[in-house]
């Protein structure tokens, strides 16, 4: 990966992250949270993305951020239920 694609994964990392936190909380979890919870997100929701074979929303940077942030909301969905216990 290029210095220029670690770019582009930290900043759809951290609104992917930030709208999630949103969704899920109504804050944020910090920049650096938020930014490793876009990425695990992103992961996820790629993930999840294929085995549903969801097609594109509109231009590539807009369907990443999608993707990151269902994948984002997800893992909070999941962590709140494991905290719980």
């Amino acid at each position: 990966m290029d210095i220029n694609g670690l770019i582009v994964l930290i900043v759809i990392g951290l609104i992917a992250g930030f709208l999630a936190g949103k969704i899920m909380k109504g804050s944020g979890f910090g920049v650096i949270g938020d930014i490793l919870i876009g990425i695990v997100g992103a992961v996820i929701g790629g993930w999840l993305w294929g085995v549903l074979r969801l097609p594109g929303i509109g231009p590539w940077w807009l369907t990443d951020i999608i993707i990151a942030t269902v994948g984002a909301c997800l893992l909070l969905f999941i962590v709140g239920l494991v905290k719980r216990r």
